[in-house]
């Protein structure tokens, strides 16, 4: 770990997590890509600061963190906006922000969407683990979770410079929002009723999601077969339905395998907007082709 800057974790909000781009090429040994929930956000918070596209971040879940910048450091917040404060005075979300040795930085609650990224210019520097610095919190890989009184090396700032102060993202979704999928491997295994319910139906993101997967309570799919698949692999946005016939959404740190049937995955562009569904959103699905 390199670079004298840091950042000491005062509070950690109700989850918080070190992210990278993720952890590649380990399926094989039953170890998931995992990285950060909402890829768009997490590419975002990097572009600003000019860090390479791989840097570590954190990613917070419904905001509450809280940090103090040892020596200076160079920030940006993205993902679900926030209420954010330096020294107690408002900033900017989606901006580069310079924090003085001792500064502290507050992230508030979202009033939409569920994560957002703290990003430092150098990158948060901790030990990789695998090659990524992510924490799989299903696997129980990478860096512990931060919690009062964690101090997060910076690593040093790379040679590039910031070439915008500011982006203006798109908003992010409210309480409703609309996913693409592409239907399969295993709709043969759903009647075409499902299939239709499927599409035309509404469901909603329960209190029993995490970065795992998002559990969604709706209308149940019927299946044409009484049986069980063998486990079979797993991607991010598969459907996956469980006997009781309500889907789950699988996200960044999902299982590589399973062994119920996938009706569908989200297409990987509808990813990001899935990852910022808090409980309570309704979620519609969609397809190219209706059955």
């Amino acid at each position: 770990m390199s670079g004298a800057s840091a950042l000491e974790v005062i509070a950690a909000g109700p989850m918080t997590t070190v992210q990278d781009a993720g952890r590649f090429g380990h399926a094989d040994l039953g170890v998931g890509r995992s990285g950060a929930a909402d890829a768009d956000s997490y590419a975002r918070a990097n572009r600003l600061l000019a860090n390479p596209p791989g840097a570590a971040v954190l990613e917070t879940t419904m905001g509450g963190l809280r940090v103090r910048a040892r020596g200076p450091v160079t920030v940006a917040v993205t993902g679900a906006p926030v209420a954010l404060s330096v020294d107690g005075r408002g900033a900017a979300t989606e901006a580069v922000l310079h924090l003085p040795d001792g500064a502290e930085l507050v992230m508030g609650l979202p009033d939409r969407g569920l994560r957002s990224y703290l990003a430092v210019r150098g990158g948060v520097d901790v030990r990789p683990v695998l090659g990524s610095r992510s924490t799989d919190v299903l696997a129980g890989l990478g860096p512990d979770l931060p919690v009062p009184g964690t101090v997060l090396p910076v690593g040093p700032p790379p040679r590039d410079f910031p070439i915008v102060d500011h982006v203006c993202a798109a908003p992010v979704s409210g309480d409703r929002i609309t996913l693409r999928v592409d239907l399969g491997p295993r709709q043969d295994w759903f009647t075409d009723r499902a299939l239709d319910t499927l599409l035309s139906g509404e469901y909603e993101v329960t209190p029993r999601s995490d970065r795992v997967g998002a559990r969604l309570s709706g209308p149940a799919l019927e299946r044409s077969y009484a049986g069980e698949l063998p486990s079979e692999g797993m991607v991010a946005g598969a459907l996956q339905v469980p006997p009781g016939g309500e889907p789950v959404l699988f996200l960044a740190d999902h299982p590589v395998t399973g062994g119920y049937p996938v009706v569908a995955v989200v297409r990987s562009a509808d990813l990001p907007r899935a990852a910022q569904a808090r409980p309570g959103t309704r979620i519609r699905f969609t397809a190219r082709t209706r059955p």
